[in-house]
């Protein structure tokens, strides 16, 4: 069996990627007692399935993904403790940084994210875990996040013909009191948009006195222009401008910035991230106001299927809508 996968199989790693980390920080193996060690120089090399395995370095599987070290260094740089407190973690994702919250003592997680399906399902199935999927965190509100999770909790009660019934949710929803949408402790990995766009909303799931400690990807506070080749940012000045532009952020929205630090690993594509720890004062001014609109998304409108197949039947070809005509042009070739 291929080492990456004889990795994931027998429980050294939760995917494949982490199994290649693993392999990468070093992997050893054999079969017998009285044989020397063989070490496994690439991910497709094949392991025999009764083999014994070491893992030497077993740093990269201690969370579900490298947010979870990210996250680790940072709680540790800063000194935050999230023991016993209830977390909003933006852009969960596979669960890195919640798996990283669990294991520093957190008693919920509420993880949003705008993607399906990627929660790891060792998170899923934890009764710590509430994953709402589906939303843009740009526009995310109380009232969004208490229909969220009523939303989930009745659709994973009923068949799917119940699930067209919209009485039966609004009657869920107006029952349910289960989730209180102010948080002790905000965290979050976002890609493909500002931290700029997305604070001024989640900002308002955090009590007074309530801890930020956001993952800061310079490539997406910067325009186009600003990245270098291959998506890098390598210009110390352009750090600086994104620091800046967060805390000026951060301030405008009642939050103080205690610290700005760097992400003890870089990001997958070899970017420098950082991370910004703030907390939120008593009196913050316009939270009563409505959020700014997110733009509208310029999607193509999809055609009914019973429309497509009645456009291909109007326009099926057959042999009497060809006839007399000439067939298909032949490319002329040399003798």
């Amino acid at each position: 069996m291929r080492a990456d996968l004889f990795l994931v199989e027998h429980g050294f790693a939760t995917t494949r990627s982490q199994a290649q980390r693993l392999i990468a920080s070093s992997v050893q193996w054999r079969v017998d007692e009285g044989v020397a060690w063989k070490r496994v120089a690439k991910n497709g090399d094949e392991i025999p399935d009764a083999a014994e395995v070491q893992v030497l370095d077993s740093t990269e599987a201690k969370y579900i993904s490298r947010g979870g070290l990210k996250l680790e260094g940072a709680l540790q740089s800063t000194g935050v403790d999230v023991k016993g407190l209830r977390c909003l973690d933006v852009g969960q994702s596979t669960g890195g940084f919640t798996d990283c919250l669990l294991q520093h003592g957190a008693l919920e997680v509420v993880g949003v994210d705008v993607g399906h399906g990627q929660l790891h399902s060792s998170l899923r199935e934890d009764a710590r875990v509430l994953c709402l999927e589906g939303i843009n965190a740009r526009s995310l509100t109380a009232t969004e996040l208490i229909a969220a999770r009523a939303r989930s909790l009745w659709a994973a009660g009923q068949s799917d013909e119940e699930n067209e019934s919209e009485s039966g949710f609004d009657a869920a929803l107006e029952a349910d009191d289960g989730l209180n949408p102010v948080f002790d402790f905000l965290t979050g990995d976002l890609s493909f948009i500002s931290l700029t766009l997305v604070l001024p909303a989640v900002v308002r799931l955090l009590k007074a006195d309530g801890d930020l400690l956001m993952l800061v990807k310079p490539q997406f506070e910067l325009q186009p222009g600003q990245v270098g080749k291959g998506g890098i940012v390598r210009e110390p000045a352009l750090f600086a401008f994104v620091e800046k532009r967060l805390r000026d952020t951060c301030a405008a929205l009642g939050l103080e910035v205690l610290d700005w630090l760097e992400s003890p690993i870089a990001g997958g594509d070899g970017n420098r991230e950082f991370f910004i720890h703030a907390r939120k004062g008593h009196h913050v001014a316009g939270e009563d106001k409505p959020l700014a609109p997110a733009p509208a998304r310029n999607l193509p409108k999809r055609t009914p299927r019973s429309e497509t197949r009645a456009l291909h039947a109007a326009h099926e070809d057959s042999e009497e809508a060809h006839a007399g005509q000439h067939g298909p042009a032949r490319r002329k070739q040399r003798d």
